[in-house]
């Protein structure tokens, strides 16, 4: 069974950071992966970041990497604003072929996780 649960959510001031955790269990690692979605009330949901393998993925202000001794993916955000304040998701992008991130649109991605809160005060 696949599972995904993210962790690390909460509330920060303007210029903070935080660091968001999706332990995922069920998978082969090199078989998918794993993009962060973050969603805001009444707005489609917003693909922040993707990465595969032990890739290091940068996106502006936010990074994704693996932690492989908790066998968990990371997304650290740094210079949050309140902007950034949205439910913060992890899901499973298939990839058996190798392809990597090869997808932005949510219906390919296959399992998500629970969500956890992000929000950002001014």
């Amino acid at each position: 069974e696949v599972q995904l649960v993210e962790s690390g959510g909460g509330l920060v001031q303007a210029g903070g950071s935080l660091r968001l955790s999706c332990a995922t269990s069920g998978l082969t690692f090199n078989d998918y992966a794993i993009g962060w979605w973050r969603q805001v009330p009444g707005k489609k949901r917003e693909l922040v970041s993707c990465v595969k393998n032990s890739d290091l993925s940068t996106t502006g202000r936010f990074l994704t990497s693996h932690d492989n001794a908790r066998n968990s993916w990371i997304l650290q955000m740094n210079r949050l604003t309140p902007d950034d304040t949205a439910v913060y998701y992890c899901a499973v992008l298939p990839d058996t072929e190798g392809y990597g991130c090869y997808s932005r649109y949510e219906y390919e991605y296959h399992y998500w996780g629970q969500g956890t809160q992000v929000t950002v005060s001014s």
